[in-house]
Order: C-alpha cells, then structure tokens, then sequence
C-alpha cells in the first residue's frame, strides 16, 4: 500500500498537460471558457444584468463545446465542464431574467 502514497512520476507536471506536451489552443479555451462561465454565473445573480449573463453563457458555452471536441486530457475536460455547467446555468439564468435582447429592441 505504500506505493499509493508515493507520486507517480508520470503524473506529475504541468496542471494542463498530463502527457507532459504543450496544448496552447485547448488551455486558451479551458481559460476562456472558465472566466466566461465565472462571469455568466455571478452576474446572472442581478436582475438587471442580464444581457452580461446571457450573452457571456452563450459564448462560454460555444468555446466549451468547441474546446471538449479537441480536448486531449482529462484535466482539459474536468475544467471545461466546470466552465460549461457555470455558462450554462448564467446563460438560463439571464434568458429568464430578460434574454438576449431583452429591453434593447422593442
């Protein structure tokens, strides 16, 4: 049992990158979709920024949709659905709380 407690070399390294190779495009939509997420999720909290929420969740939802179907590591997809289920829910949130367009046309 000691040997689970001892790091596995092959694990250790870069916090993106579990097989030790660069990925610049896959961690720049894992960034992007994560602040785009965090964004969409706090600011769906206020009624009246609802245009923020909704169109931030949208994009972070797209980046995430895109950065799943090239992600190459387990850890690019645990953050990217991280950062999807927060878009998803900022983006609910802000269709609920007036839409995309809401008090802008009409």
């Amino acid at each position: 049992m000691a040997q689970a407690l001892r790091p596995n070399s092959k694990t250790v390294g870069s916090l993106f990158a579990t097989d030790h190779k660069p990925h610049p495009l896959q961690d720049t939509l894992l960034a992007v979709t994560l602040v785009l997420g965090v964004t969409a999720f706090v600011t769906a909290m206020f009624h009246s920024l609802h245009l923020l929420s909704s169109w931030t969740g949208l994009v972070g939802i797209l980046t995430g949709a895109a950065g799943q179907f090239i992600s190459e590591t387990t850890r690019e997809r645990f953050g990217l659905i991280l950062g999807l289920g927060a878009s998803a829910i900022g983006f609910f949130l802000g269709m609920a709380h007036g839409g995309l367009f809401g008090g802008v046309i009409g």
